[in-house]
């Protein structure tokens, strides 16, 4: 009998094991980078908002936040950079611009980044657009501090 409860155990371990690993990245699917509309330079593969940064990926992305919460990251991974680019992260608070940190894109098969913003315990809507060096908003995410 107690080969059979271990058995079990070690078989529903395996499998909440494999559940997670299978369905990990924090309940985001697999995507294929989407191509960056008049922007053949790379690919946005993720640009997502997150509680925290673990192992150079996002934790806990979500797309709302406690007021108690102190950061928020913005991470960009992108794909087939052709050449090097200067992009922008634009955090944005009620419409209104609140900070913006500009990084190099270096050239390569793969480059994953990040910025975060303290919020201050300002409750409402934000965004954070990625731009390019000419200002162009290339992609956006929305979050909500409750």
């Amino acid at each position: 009998m107690k080969k059979y409860s271990i058995s079990i155990l070690i078989s529903f371990l395996a499998v909440v094991f494999a559940g997670g690993t299978l369905f990990s990245a924090y309940g985001q699917q697999a995507k294929q980078a989407e191509p960056v509309k008049n922007n053949p330079e790379f690919s946005i593969a993720r640009f997502v908002v997150a509680a925290d940064i673990k192992d150079k990926e996002p934790a806990i992305i979500t797309d709302k936040f406690t007021v108690k919460t102190e950061k928020v990251y913005c991470f960009l991974e992108t794909k087939n950079i052709a050449k090097d680019n200067e992009i922008s992260f634009v955090w944005i608070y009620n419409q209104k611009e609140m900070l913006k940190t500009t990084l190099t894109l270096k050239t390569g098969s793969r480059w994953r980044t990040y910025a975060d913003k303290t919020l201050r315990g300002l409750k409402g809507d934000w965004k954070v657009e990625l731009r390019d060096a000419s200002g162009k908003t290339l992609k956006e995410v929305n979050f909500k501090v409750e």
